[in-house]
């Protein structure tokens, strides 16, 4: 797992003022195989462009990196959510358009 994270600091954009380094595409990308525990549940993301969240029950979607941001779909909705991506050691977070952030960590 250390290896993963010191990766994903060499992929990383500069450090915001709490710490927080904002990841470029290829940081994004570097989710794949890797497995983040929320408090709601867990997200495993495959390298396939594939992604299973579980939060009591399986839901599939879709993931990919684009221009520098994380972007999601999950049926039965036809477009693509996409936020910035951020990382703290250990810790990855997700910044949504109007603010709202979702905070997970590398199990």
């Amino acid at each position: 797992m250390w290896r993963l994270i010191a990766v994903l600091a060499c992929l990383a954009g500069p450090l915001s003022a709490e710490g927080w380094q904002r990841l470029d595409d290829a940081g994004i990308a570097a989710l794949a195989g890797l497995t983040l525990r929320y408090d709601t549940g867990w997200q495993r993301f495959h390298a396939s462009g594939r992604t299973l969240y579980n939060a009591g029950q399986d839901s599939w979607g879709s993931w990919a990196a684009r221009g520098g941001r994380y972007c999601s779909q999950w049926p039965p909705a036809d477009g693509w959510a996409c936020y910035d991506v951020e990382r703290q050691g250990n810790r990855i977070r997700f910044v949504g358009d109007s603010g709202d952030v979702t905070e997970g960590v590398i199990e």
